[in-house]
């Protein structure tokens, strides 16, 4: 395969790496994601510790939305933030720098003595989850060799819905150890100052990722990093690709703002990239993540029974990815994410029948429950993993941090949204139709990726860049 310019792509050079480079590849991508494992924690908790925290702060169900909203709102910011802090200043040093936000976040809600400053705190938590969000994948994308990129990036799926599964398991745990005892809730929130600990160490030994530092004209630096995870050749090859790559996005200046509104092709890689972002959230998953146990339990179940029952939407969801992730290696991105949406669509249909058709027991609970389960399968198998994977692909290597950035406002603004608004949906039209919402903007969430969504699968980020910049040119 050759590039447009008529340079051979590093893809086609046999990777023969010794078992030390696999070996610190692998140790790479688990240190940097244990940023999704907090990005996972962080979210998921929520859905435990509010019937707990509720008691305690007087929430109402317009404070039950801001505090779950706020990490949600800051993340937005977060996202676009961390996006611009890694294309200036590094991938590595902007993790290293959310490690501190994660910490302080989850200690300032853990601590909080009323609503307005647990808003706060949660919004500080927010920050980190959504520099995490853009910064992880990109990492993991520029570190990656193209034929494995699929598997390592969504490593950081895996870890997100494993922290949620985290953050299931223990709330349950500590709800009936804990028991009615107030400030139970404190517990399950401080769990997440761990993990940031283990991030902020573990990333101090981590190299920069390569095509960042060939972004910057650090060329040798960037062959250092190529050769402790790739074979000698392949990483010289991949450095000739890289540089002529950054040579030639340096004459063109592209990197912010300005070039997204001046530049056709990357102006409608935008469009496409807030597309993938709004079909990723307006599936309602954070309904499920952030609302799972109050659903379960207006379902038929026991508010303990609920907690627990919802461990197997974290359950389903670690498993989901695990398909997803080997699906990757095999399936192209594009069918993937429709046959989600298909999935996802079908399952919420069946939630709102469900929940409006059969009567008030245990028939309905577990109905409810498998159609929860259901979606996560569809959901967290095919379209999570393949919106980061692809969100970390498609944009120019120069702005590669802020394209994602900006793509991840619209998925946390969306996400924020619908944290915001529903509980007032399900208290004002009821959870049957407010799923039926949900169906509805499946349909055109399926129209928009099978009319828009290009595929990516296969390529080096610089041959599909250069794809990318023909077809949209």
């Amino acid at each position: 395969m050759a590039v447009k310019d008529g340079t051979t792509s590093a893809t086609t050079v046999t990777d023969d790496a010794p078992p030390a480079v696999s070996r610190r590849l692998r140790l790479i991508t688990l240190i940097a994601t244990f940023g999704g494992l907090l990005f996972g924690y962080d979210t998921g908790v929520i859905n435990g510790a509010l019937p707990y925290m509720t008691d305690d702060l007087g929430l109402t169900p317009v404070t039950e939305g801001m505090v779950t909203s706020s990490l949600l709102l800051g993340a937005a910011l977060g996202a676009v933030t961390g996006g611009r802090l890694s294309d200036t200043r590094g991938r590595r040093r902007t993790i290293l720098v959310l490690a501190v936000v994660f910490f302080v976040g989850a200690l300032g809600c853990t601590l909080a003595p009323n609503t307005a400053v647990m808003v706060v705190a949660r919004f500080v938590l927010g920050l980190a989850v959504g520099g995490a969000s853009v910064t992880v994948p990109v990492y993991l994308a520029e570190v990656s060799p193209a034929e494995r990129r699929g598997a390592l990036v969504t490593r950081n799926e895996l870890m997100i819905v494993t922290g949620q599964l985290l953050a299931f398991t223990s709330n349950a745990i500590i709800a009936r150890v804990g028991g009615e005892s107030g400030g139970v809730w404190r517990w399950m929130l401080v769990l997440a100052t761990l993990p940031a600990v283990v991030l902020w160490f573990g990333m101090l030994v981590m190299p920069e990722s390569p095509r960042w530092l060939a972004s910057q004209t650090r060329f040798g630096e960037a062959l250092d990093v190529l050769k402790q995870v790739r074979s000698r050749q392949r990483a010289e090859a991949e450095l000739s690709e890289v540089s002529a790559l950054a040579v030639k996005e340096e004459q063109q200046k592209l990197g912010g703002w300005q070039d997204m509104r001046a530049t056709p092709w990357v102006r409608r890689l935008m469009f496409v990239g807030f597309g993938i972002a709004i079909v990723q959230q307006i599936t309602g998953v954070n309904t499920i993540m952030y609302y799972g146990t109050q659903i379960l339990t207006d379902a038929g179940f026991a508010a303990d029974s609920a907690l627990t029952a919802n461990i197997a939407n974290g359950v389903i969801s670690v498993l989901a990815t695990f398909v997803g992730i080997w699906l990757l290696g095999r399936v192209n991105r594009r069918p993937m994410l429709m046959t989600g949406q298909i999935g996802t669509t079908a399952a919420l249909l069946l939630i709102g029948i469900f929940s409006l058709a059969l009567p008030a027991g245990d028939g309905r609970a577990y109905a409810v429950l498998a159609m929860t389960v259901t979606f996560l399968a569809f959901q967290q198998g095919a379209i999570s993993p393949v919106t980061w994977l692809m969100l970390s692909e498609i944009f120019p290597m120069r702005m590669r941090g802020f394209g994602m950035g900006v793509a991840a406002v619209v998925l946390w603004l969306t996400n924020f949204l619908i944290g915001l608004v529903f509980p007032s949906l399900v208290d004002g039209i009821g959870v049957s139709n407010t799923f039926f919402l949900f169906v509805v903007a499946g349909v055109f969430s399926l129209t928009f990726v099978k009319l828009y969504v290009p595929e990516t699968r296969g390529r080096s980020l610089e041959t599909l860049e250069a794809e990318l910049r023909a077809r949209f040119s």
